[in-house]
């Protein structure tokens, strides 16, 4: 039944149903969702290469995309798991190629637009909301390449992430909807896949973490007390029924910046 209900959903349905857009007017809705070309990817298909990234508005409408890359000795590794929602930019440096690419984890459907076409929709939204936009969903790769962190830490944050985008809220913490093998986690926080299964079996043990077959359920409340944060929302990728859209009160309204223009320094998969 869900199946048939998913087949059957509109891209304007699914539209609705991001919270991320939700500042958006149901006029600049219905605009948007006339604008957009849709096109359905089976997993493992790779949905936008490199250059494509950031040619144009691309948003997740159903599925789990992943963000993966070249790590330094040229194996490719998954550094981003992405909810339905824009699809971040990500842009290699010139000097140091990545080749990224957006690709399906499991069966997709994307849209894309062009910036010409999102600025006239989006002409009557606030600065603020467009502002926010921006800096919350098309240059989220800075929280990717966490400076200063250790392994343990960058690990923690990448649950807890994991967590806002497809965790759902049970008694014993936050189940991760999406298997994720070590491998996948490993290009996540930017080690090796040996490293971070000693890290995994180490959380398991201080009961930060719980297995469930291949799943996982994070432990919300111990994660916040050992690394100082407070636990995400869960199952936030949607926007419930009647929920109001924050606005920033402060800032103006920027275009999005390549990669190479804000992160001279910025590391991925080799990361200790």
């Amino acid at each position: 039944m869900d199946a048939q209900k998913n087949a059957t959903r509109t891209d304007l349905d699914l539209l609705n149903r991001l919270k991320s857009l939700s500042f958006l007017s149901p006029v600049a809705l219905h605009e948007l969702e006339s604008a957009l070309n849709s096109a359905n990817f089976k997993r493992r298909q790779v949905i936008l290469p490199e250059e494509a990234l950031a040619a144009g508005v691309h948003i997740l409408l159903r599925g789990v995309a992943k963000i993966t890359c070249l790590s330094q000795d040229g194996q490719r590794v998954t550094i981003a798991m992405l909810a339905p929602g824009p699809i971040p930019q990500f842009v290699s440096l010139p000097i140091n190629r990545r080749d990224f690419r957006c690709e399906a984890h499991s069966d997709c459907r994307v849209a894309s637009l062009s910036w010409e076409q999102f600025d006239v929709i989006t002409r009557a939204a606030p600065q603020s909301a467009l502002r926010k936009f921006y800096e919350d969903n098309l240059m989220q790769w800075y929280r990717f390449f966490a400076e200063g962190l250790d392994l343990r830490e960058r690990l923690l944050v990448t649950l807890l992430q994991l967590c806002s985008d497809f965790g759902v809220t049970e008694s014993r913490g936050a189940l991760l909807r999406i298997s994720l093998s070590h491998k996948d986690l490993a290009g996540l926080v930017g080690a090796s896949r040996p490293r971070v299964t000693e890290h995994l079996a180490e959380l398991v043990r201080e009961h930060l973490l719980i297995r469930q077959g291949r799943q996982l359920i994070v432990r919300l409340d111990k994660i916040e007390s050992s690394i100082g944060l407070p636990p995400p929302e869960t199952n936030d990728s949607y926007a419930k029924p009647g929920a109001q859209p924050h606005f920033s009160k402060q800032g103006q309204l920027h275009s999005p910046r390549p990669l190479a223009a804000v992160a001279p320094g910025y590391r991925t998969a080799a990361m200790a």
